[in-house]
């Protein structure tokens, strides 16, 4: 053993304890047998010799494992946490018949659409020219048509202007009306159905304005158009049909999930 005023060495026997390093298998037999104190190597409480430095004096560094286990313990937690909390994934498909009967829909509907703007078109190039819906003076297409009421509803020339792009004909309209219906009928998600229920609603309007333009003053009768408007409506019954069809099968999923 060594006074206190004796300096401990890198290299000395006792240099362990200050570099806080496990030593003792790197000790000679002879001094670890002779050990002065129980448990020297093992931080013991009972006071070290004058001159030597308890292994517990300077603590060993905490190993990150631990911390790591525990940061993935309560990563864990939080993300079954979060699952328990997370609304149930629902699957819900619509009737075949539903989804037949709306292709059949929306297909008629974008063919109208396009024959209308092509008899539009060919009105406005020819004076003279004469559609296959054009069956006698009283019953034409070409003549609602070309009317005021055939392009923006009769009402977004008087607001934005007769050259302004959002005043279209009718059956511009029509096309992106037909199309969405068809695209968005391919979806079950609940903005969808609300999405086609909100359009076909303003779409039952819409054809409700027309026909009274078209009876009332135009005092016509437009096979297409006719044809289009009952096409809406055959459209917004599909449409809450399937709103409510959904929402008690979601209602009946959701329920089987909680219980």
């Amino acid at each position: 053993m060594f006074n206190r005023s004796q300096t401990i060495h890198a290299g000395s026997d006792y240099s362990h304890f200050l570099l806080n390093v496990p030593t003792a298998p790197l000790l000679p037999a002879g001094l670890r047998e002779g050990c002065p104190w129980p448990d020297c190597f093992g931080g013991s409480t009972r006071p070290a010799p004058d001159g030597v430095a308890r292994p517990d004096v300077f603590p060993r560094r905490s190993s990150a494992v631990p911390h790591r286990r525990s940061g993935l313990r309560v990563n864990a937690c939080l993300q079954l946490g979060h699952r328990a909390m997370a609304a149930p994934v629902l699957r819900v498909s619509t009737p075949r018949w539903e989804r037949i009967a709306r292709l059949l829909v929306c297909l008629l509907g974008i063919l109208l659409s396009l024959y209308a703007f092509h008899v539009e078109r060919e009105k406005g190039r020819d004076p003279s020219y004469k559609a296959m819906c054009d069956i006698s003076g009283s019953i034409s297409c070409s003549k609602v048509f070309s009317s005021r009421w055939g392009r923006g509803f009769g009402l977004l020339g008087s607001i934005f202007g007769n050259d302004s792009a959002l005043n279209q004909p009718n059956s511009v309209y029509g096309i992106l009306f037909y199309a969405f219906q068809l695209l968005l009928g391919m979806t079950v998600s609940a903005m969808a159905a609300l999405f086609l229920m909100t359009t076909s609603i303003l779409s039952v309007v819409g054809s409700l304005y027309l026909g009274y333009i078209l009876y009332f003053v135009l005092k016509d009768f437009c096979v297409i158009c006719i044809t289009t408007y009952a096409l809406n409506f055959i459209l917004f019954t599909l449409n809450y049909k399937r709103l409510v069809y959904l929402n008690e099968a979601w209602k009946q999923q959701l329920q089987a999930k909680q219980d």
